[in-house]
């Protein structure tokens, strides 16, 4: 055992550590690169009719995601290409005032407690036999 820097390391002999007798590397390949003809070719095969999203994935070995991806991609540079670069025209006109606030007459209000802490606030001239008729639903138990 060797300390080191006031830690405890430990050697690795061949005797203490029996679970790394065989270390082997897989190698999963390289990664693919598709050019921009292939994933064009891949989209419109994929669009070219209802729930073939997965079985084109399938057919040429990339994931259902990866291919979804590509199809945004196109739809979203479709989209660019054919609206292109687009202008409002703005049309200049007299410049109007802005409307002036209207004088209105003070409208008296009234505020009704009811039992239960219930407010109801009504103008002065509500007819009273609807207003009665209110109060009477709301205020029951």
């Amino acid at each position: 055992m060797e300390r080191v820097f006031g830690l405890r390391t430990e050697r690795m002999d061949s005797h203490t550590h029996r679970a790394f007798e065989r270390l082997e590397i897989v190698e999963t390949g390289r990664r693919r690169r598709w050019s921009d003809e292939a994933k064009l070719k891949i989209v419109l095969e994929s669009l070219a009719g209802p729930r073939l999203v997965s079985a084109t994935a399938r057919r040429h070995g990339i994931s259902r995601s990866q291919l979804v991806t590509w199809r945004r991609a196109f739809r979203a540079e479709r989209v660019r290409s054919e609206a292109g670069p687009t202008f409002v025209p703005v049309v200049l006109g007299p410049v109007s005032e802005p409307p002036k606030p209207q004088m209105t007459t003070a409208v008296s209000r009234m505020e009704i407690v009811l039992t239960g802490g219930r407010r109801i606030v009504v103008d002065a001239d509500v007819d009273a036999e609807a207003l009665a008729r209110i109060i009477a639903v709301l205020d029951q138990p």
